[in-house]
């Protein structure tokens, strides 16, 4: 059971996804990371109370609650509380978390550590199908 409330957790969950955008990502690896950084600053009081006040100060930022902002007045929002320890306690815990969810990883076409199967070398280090091919060019003589 967690000390916020219901709102906090959405607007949570929904700054997250303003941190983190990616359009075709479900609901679920921004909830578990909503949850993971609740779970973070419940560890310590005074990140508690930076991440309770600062979900109710963006609540009242706007005419609208956060989680009903369009994404990019969200954007904007979030840019103005960026170096607040609010945003902080968000960041340092969400970065990890969002990017480390396997459902995000298959998003991303993320295989996951190589190491166990013989390197990138020989196993799809240049597979990339979604970048374009680079223009490489060599000069005679320079090495």
């Amino acid at each position: 059971m967690s000390l916020l409330s219901t709102v906090d957790r959405t607007t949570l969950i929904q700054v997250v996804r303003t941190m983190f955008p990616h359009a075709s990502c479900p609901d679920g690896p921004y909830e578990r990371t909503a949850d993971e950084v609740i779970a973070a600053a419940e560890q310590s009081p005074r990140s508690l109370a930076q991440l309770c006040q600062g979900l109710a100060d963006l609540n009242v930022l706007r005419d609208v609650p956060f989680a009903e902002l369009d994404p990019q007045t969200a954007l904007t929002v979030l840019r103005g509380v960026q170096d607040t320890p609010f945003f902080g306690v968000i960041l340092g815990t969400a970065v990890v978390k969002f990017y480390d969810d396997h459902e995000v990883w298959e998003l991303l076409g993320y295989e996951g550590a190589s190491f166990g199967q013989g390197g990138y070398l020989n196993r799809g280090f240049d597979d990339l199908d979604w970048l374009p091919n680079p223009a490489v060019e060599f000069e005679e003589g320079a090495a």
